[in-house]
């Protein structure tokens, strides 16, 4: 899976580069964000381009959430997708990581 990543500071963006995250690739996503979080406390995923998530890709985010949150560090989402954001709704998923508008916002919320 792609992922485009940025420093801004202490805070690495990460841009998922898919419009799924799914059973399909929640494998691939897990393999190829490993590197990211071990080299960073603060992390945001951009998922402007994802326009679905299946129980498995909220399993991997939340492996991700508490990977970092088990090393003194955190997780947060910006960018989702009106459907996705309904999805996460439904499941509480903005009650256990904080989803904000931009990544600018995301960033400065650390």
């Amino acid at each position: 899976m792609q992922l485009d990543t940025r420093k801004h500071g202490d805070v690495t963006v990460v841009v998922l580069q898919t419009e799924v995250l799914d059973a399909g690739n929640a494998k691939s996503f897990k393999t190829a964000i490993a590197p990211v979080l071990q080299n960073s406390l603060k992390v945001v995923f951009d998922m402007n381009q994802v326009k679905f998530v299946d129980s498995s890709g909220c399993g991997t985010l939340l492996s991700c959430l508490r990977q970092l949150n088990s090393l003194g560090g955190d997780l947060k989402l910006c960018c989702v997708q009106k459907p996705v954001r309904t999805l996460f709704e439904l499941v509480r998923m903005h009650r256990i990581t904080e989803i904000f508008d931009t990544s600018e916002e995301a960033v400065k919320a650390f």
